[in-house]
């Protein structure tokens, strides 16, 4: 049976394909509670992805946590995108010294019986945007130890490390370790 990757975004897809092979992309909507435990977003798309899908099949929530902001704006990110964009976001973060954030990628998987999740993260910081790019906060995220912003780099050097990479590759050990 083919593992099935609920997304419209053809960058996700084109990553997991990379990582999980034998995968097929479910463009549907699902609606998105708003919520800040990831978690709690992502039970609810699987339950109603459940409603019309049959099979194995995951969905995922990447978010933005910034220590100085208490961990906003999480899983709110897009909705903090749509209103202030970038540079809003940098903006709310430099009004602390403290300027880190953790980048994570949690991944909801079912085979209709039960619900796993996979989660990776990279920690970086916040900087004023660096680098063109349609993906969403990558001109702010500049990863810890690096010298790039997720923007300014490759897709192949962000793939490397980012954390939908270690969450997917967490997802396949899984997978695996079933057989």
């Amino acid at each position: 049976m083919t593992l099935k990757f609920i997304t419209g975004n053809p960058n996700k897809f084109r990553e997991a394909k990379q990582i999980l092979g034998n995968v097929e992309k479910i463009a549907m909507e699902l609606p998105e509670i708003q919520e800040i435990n990831a978690k709690k977003i992502i039970e609810y798309k699987l339950q109603e992805a459940m409603k019309t899908q049959k099979g194995e099949f995951f969905c995922e929530d990447t978010s933005l946590y910034i220590n100085s902001l208490n961990g906003l704006p999480g899983p709110l990110i897009k909705w903090f995108l749509e209103s202030m964009k970038t540079e809003g976001i940098y903006r709310m973060a430099s009004f602390s010294s403290d300027r880190s954030a953790t980048a994570k990628t949690i991944i909801g998987y079912t085979n209709r019986n039960e619900i796993r999740y996979f989660e990776g993260k990279i920690d970086g910081e916040i900087v004023a945007p660096k680098g063109e790019t349609n993906f969403g906060w990558d001109p702010i995220f500049l990863p810890k130890g690096y010298m790039k912003t997720f923007a300014q780099m490759t897709p192949e050097e962000k793939n490397e490390i980012s954390m939908r990479k270690k969450a997917l590759t967490k997802l396949k050990d899984y997978l695996e370790s079933r057989k």
